[in-house]
């Protein structure tokens, strides 16, 4: 995988605005190189009444740390990941996830990232990844 270029056919389910199913998130890059989405879970994202799914919430925080690392030049594939919900997502609230870099290698960079409920400032989840470095035809 790591010799294969990435191609962005912008069917990305978290960022791509071809997917009518998608999240259709869009990103921003604050200070100290830190990356942000600002994401609205609907109802239909829901796993058990009122709680959104955990493995969309490790969905977002996966594609905002993969983003953080494309947006400085080093697209890369996650390899492994670490993911903690601390407290409920709920449906209809804004959740501000933002991911940042901890350390890169010659063949990897590392990752975190966290969610955190925009009204109450609550860090609702955690999550760590690991990503391959890949080459890039386009963005993702």
């Amino acid at each position: 995988m790591a010799d294969e270029p990435l191609e962005d056919d912008r069917m990305c389910f978290c960022c791509g605005e071809r997917n009518p199913i998608g999240l259709k998130l869009t990103f921003t890059m604050g200070p100290e190189g830190r990356l942000s989405t600002v994401w609205r879970p609907r109802r239909e994202h829901v796993g058990f009444k009122d709680l959104i799914h955990g493995g969309l919430v490790a969905t977002v925080l996966d594609e905002v740390m993969a983003r953080v690392i494309f947006e400085r030049g080093m697209p890369g594939v996650t390899a492994s990941m670490e993911t903690k919900l601390l407290l409920p997502v709920r449906w209809g609230r804004d959740y501000r996830f933002t991911a940042w870099v901890g350390r890169e290698r010659s063949r990897t960079v590392e990752t975190e990232a966290e969610a955190v409920d925009v009204e109450t400032g609550e860090r609702a989840a955690w999550s760590k990844a690991t990503f391959v470095r890949v080459k890039s035809d386009s963005a993702t």
